[in-house]
């Protein structure tokens, strides 16, 4: 489609765009929010089904708004099937099903990149494994030639070496878990929650040490006795439709046969004889309180007021533990309460993070009082209904998309596995809106009343971690043979389909991109309008020119503490009230930033749109900056802080910036934009308020929108709201980002953590480039160099040498200059080698081992095949406006970028990263434990300088000290 922006010019004269007094005086009656029932029968996924002679069951939704098809299975298999002394190896087989099959030997995402795939991944919990990919309607044959190939044709590809590898890299996957703040509660929680016995038993990453005792046999007669296509199920959703799928997947499926029936599990729902309290002690930052249930399963009928009784304690922004203990008597910092959902039984939680300097068995006493009321007395029918439409609107939303975490298919998938009843999401919604305070209260009180599990997290030093070796697993036993797995089902009645070489990709059209139409309200403020059909709901951003960037170097943190307040109330409404009001209208508004812009997003569902518009605005145009919730935000903030600091991504992300842009640009100060306890400690009312003033002024505001209405409707009501607001005095000039940058240099800066499982690797350097730059053929080469999962860096560090669960590249690009970082989280041992590793990796893209003919193919075709599935989502489409306006680039560069990446040369590729990156130029943050990665890197002759740890017998520098970082993430 031609691309046409029109611009519409607002003025108080022009009669089309003029607002009139009554219409303003109507929209501001604060209308009534659409009940309930209006919201979820907006909810439908209409779908079509059919089962192949073999057992395998097929969905079928269509939706034709791109030309993509979300392809989505799930097998009746999780770590609850796993016998004792074999935990573990569902969640080993996801990741070894990944490594190639019989007609398609190599890692499975290298022809899923080659075909555009988007939103691809697998995963295992409890009771299922799934794995799911988006692909181009024209490439849905080869992502069925895959799937069916690692259901029916695994085993013959399957082999010792890829065994090893694969218990290497999850065990570098439980070291990454275990590395976090209160990484280790889980497992207690699971020995104290449930017997042994029961499926539920055991982590679904299991026991490394089963791992390593397992044989090649025993892990094929694992995937022979669990992933039969008659434990299977398959969704396709998007476009398609079932006349068109039943012949393909019953070519592709067909012949494969049935395998075992899989043994039904009926466990007891585990109780404990009395409550249970622990204290464990870990690099935390404050003292976290848990409380913890076993409750029945998703299918039964109290899970629903279980589940609306806990997000009313502490799921809501409005929650009664947020309002009494964070908001009144200040006591905790965060809390939560939810209910995660199984088949077999599901787990409440309910936490509290302890202010600092209060008694936290104090705190823990206020908690039990404050639950113990709320089972004895239960909801209101306004906190109920508010639940019940929050839950709606999300439904709505999550329609917009057909794959993915969260999508259609997933809806259906889930709920015919589960419950046996595609439609099993519209009868829970059925269930939520009609769930009554009474039933809320006698659910609670049914399982509430039973003992509890209370574990406390205390700041401290952690036991040594109980380190195991991985990938060395002894060979054993011969390879079975490819049909082994078919012996034990019955024969396939369809011809087996020709598996000698992938199926052709058929043609695939260019994105195309939505018409981006602009406006310009009567103060100046730029509309940039999307329309989209997908679903009822509009998404509007109000975009500042701000960002962390604008803080001034005395006032690090001030853009996140002024994001973090402006929800906390307005000269008219108060938090309480704020978080309510969105609530009872299914709007969720959120306040955020990041180095260069500071957002204001609002997604509201269409019937609620003017009163979600009219909270916006006054939340945008007259925060309160009560000096009640500047200290509670104040003290949140600080914590964050201190959070930061005891997490190894945390901390490296917040070490580097400095580093390599030097203190005084606004690019070097830690990511995370928290700034320093003593910046926090030291901002004012005022300082808070004159941000506010300065900087998100309507002259420094651009608003992006999209969504099911109108242009001109949408543009009117903006009108009402912000056309005439003027912001108090002028706007803050334009930022400086004059200051010097230093000259890279090849070192290392080491942050001691004791104790760290594995170590945080993070180096950057400086990039001779603005954001607005040209930067698609270096993030070509980026994605070839350590970009994607693909990439050499990632396959060599987790897949070859099992020394990462995974590594990333990042080309970090903003109003100023470009940031090049590369992460790669190791486990401890192999620090020093997985630098080198790194370092030789790079040194050779640059040198003479430069893009191949078959990356380069790769990559041209992962990122033009790509786009059809890249803006299915209204998000997507806000960001990439976003991202066009702010990097000045045309409305309809998506749809440009396909011929760019078709033209591209190796020479070219080659040289974008030779001419951005220099190999002795890199500053390389390691956060770990240096009495056992000391050594590793004084073999890797670099300057090294240590913090935090007083290296007493070496030449380095020390200083001794970690709190110049404030800490954060990426």
């Amino acid at each position: 489609m031609s691309r046409l922006s029109r611009s519409l010019f607002l003025a108080l004269s022009t009669t089309a765009l003029t607002v009139s007094a009554p219409a303003l005086a109507e929209h501001h009656m604060s209308p009534k929010p659409a009940p309930v029932s209006e919201l979820v029968d907006a909810v439908d996924i209409p779908y079509e089904e059919f089962t192949l002679d073999n057992g395998l069951k097929v969905l079928i939704h269509t939706d034709r708004k791109a030309p993509v098809v979300a392809v989505s299975i799930w097998y009746g298999v999780g770590s609850a099937n796993e016998p004792k002394g074999k935990t573990g190896y569902a969640h080993l087989f996801e990741h070894i099903m990944f490594n190639g099959s019989e007609n398609a030997p190599g890692d499975f995402f290298e022809p899923l990149r080659q075909i555009g795939a988007t939103d691809l991944n697998g995963t295992t919990w409890l009771d299922r494994t799934n794995y799911f990919q988006t692909v181009p309607t024209s490439a849905l044959d080869v992502a069925l030639f895959l799937e069916s190939d690692r259901m029916g044709h695994l085993l013959g590809a399957v082999t010792q070496e890829k065994l090893d590898n694969q218990i290497s890299v999850v065990s570098n996957e439980k070291r990454q878990g275990d590395n976090r703040p209160y990484g280790l509660v889980g497992y207690r929680q699971t020995e104290l929650l449930f017997p042994d016995t029961h499926p539920y038993g055991h982590d679904t990453i299991g026991s490394l040490e089963d791992l390593e005792a397992a044989s090649l046999d025993d892990m094929k007669q694992w995937f022979t006795d669990h992933y039969g296509p008659n434990n299977s199920i398959l969704v396709l959703a998007g476009d398609i439709d079932a006349a068109t799928a039943r012949p393909l997947v019953n070519k592709w499926f067909g012949a494969i046969p049935r395998g075992k029936p899989i043994p039904q599990l009926n466990p007891t729902l585990p109780t404990l004889d009395a409550p249970v309290y622990e204290v464990m002690k870990d690099k935390v930052a404050t003292t976290r309180i848990y409380r913890n249930w076993v409750v029945p399963g998703l299918n039964d009928p109290d899970y629903t007021p279980l589940d609306v009784g806990m997000t009313v304690l502490g799921g809501l922004a409005s929650s009664r533990l947020d309002n009494i203990m964070v908001r009144e008597e200040k006591n905790a910092v965060a809390v939560s309460a939810y209910v995660l959902p199984f088949v077999h039984g599901s787990f409440i939680e309910i936490t509290a993070d302890v202010k600092p300097g209060e008694d936290a068995d104090a705190v823990a006493k206020r908690l039990d009082e404050i639950i113990a009321d709320f089972i004895t007395n239960g909801p209101t029918e306004d906190e109920v209904q508010r639940v019940a439409t929050r839950d709606a609107a999300a439904r709505i939303a999550g329609l917009e998309q057909v794959g993915g975490f969260s999508g259609k298919a997933v809806a259906l998938a889930q709920g015919e596995l589960y419950s046996d009843d595609p439609e099993f999401y519209k009868k829970e919604l059925g269930r939520l809106a009609s769930t009554t305070p009474d039933a809320v209260k006698a659910a609670m009180q049914k399982w509430l009343t039973r003992p509890v599990v209370g574990i406390t997290v205390i700041p401290g030093e952690r036991e040594e971690y109980q380190e195991v070796d991985a990938g060395i697993g002894a060979r054993t036993g011969v390879l079975t043979a490819p049909a082994f797995y078919m012996q034990d089902g019955e024969p396939g009645t369809v011809t087996a389909p020709d598996r000698s070489q992938l199926p052709p990709v058929g043609e695939i059209p260019n994105v195309d991109f939505p018409d981006v139409e602009t406006a310009t309200l009567s103060n100046g403020i730029k509309v940039y309008f999307a329309h989209r059909d997908a679903v009822p709901m509009t998404r509007v951003t109000l975009s500042f020119n701000a960002g962390a960037s604008a803080d001034s170097a005395d006032k690090l943190g001030l853009q996140n503490f002024v994001t973090a307040i402006l929800e906390e109330g307005t000269t008219s409404l108060t938090s309480i009230e704020i978080a309510e009001q969105q609530e009872r209208l299914g709007a969720n508004i959120s306040i955020s930033g990041d180095r260069d812009r500071t957002d204001v997003d609002l997604s509201a569902v269409n019937p609620n749109l003017d009163a979600s518009l009219d909270l916006m605005a006054d939340i945008v145009k007259n925060p309160a900056f009560k000096a009640d919730d500047i200290e509670r935000i104040r003290t949140k903030q600080l914590t964050a802080i201190d959070r930061e600091e005891s997490d190894p991504l945390s901390i490296a992300s917040n070490v580097l910036p400095p580093l390599v842009f030097g203190s005084e640009h606004p690019y070097g100060r830690g990511l995370s934009g928290n700034g320093t306890k003593e910046t926090v400690s030291a901002i004012t009312r005022s300082d808070l308020s004159g941000f506010h003033q300065k900087w998100m002024h309507p002259a420094k505001a651009t608003i992006f929108a999209a969504g099911r209405i109108d242009r001109q409707k949408l543009v009117d009501k903006l009108e009402m709201r912000f056309g005439k607001w003027k912001g108090v005095g002028k706007a803050a000039p334009a930022k400086n980002f004059d200051a010097a940058i230093p000259q890279g240099e090849g070192r290392i800066v080491v942050i001691h953590r004791p104790n760290s499982p594995q170590s945080m690797i993070l180096a950057g350097q400086v990039l001779p480039y603005k954001g607005s730059d040209d930067l698609l053929t270096l993030n070509a080469a980026n994605e070839i160099l350590g970009g994607n999962f693909l990439s050499r860096i990632n396959m060599d560090l987790r897949e070859t040498k099992g020394w990462s669960y995974g590594t990333r590249n990042t080309v970090l690009r903003g109003e100023d200059r470009v940031l090049y970082t590369m992460r790669a989280p190791v486990q401890t041992n192999q620090t020093g080698p997985a630098v080198a590793a790194i370092d030789a990796q790079v040194r050779s893209f640059l040198g003479e081992n430069g893009v191949t003919p078959a990356e380069l193919v790769r990559t041209v075709n992962g990122n033009v095949r790509e786009l059809p599935g890249q803006f299915e989502r209204t998000p997507s489409i806000l960001a990439q406006m976003q991202g066009d306006v702010m990097l000045g680039r045309p409305s309809n560069y998506a749809e440009t970028v396909a011929d760019r990446y078709k033209a591209l040369t190796a020479d070219e590729v080659n040289n974008a990263m030779a001419e951005a990156v220099d190999p002795d130029k890199f500053t390389w943050v390691i956060v770990g434990d240096v009495d056992k990665i000391k050594t590793q890197l004084e073999a890797l002759d670099m300057p090294i300088e240590y913090r935090g740890y007083e290296a007493s017998d070496t030449a380095v520098n020390s200083d001794g000290s970690s709190n110049d970082s404030a800490g954060g993430t990426e």
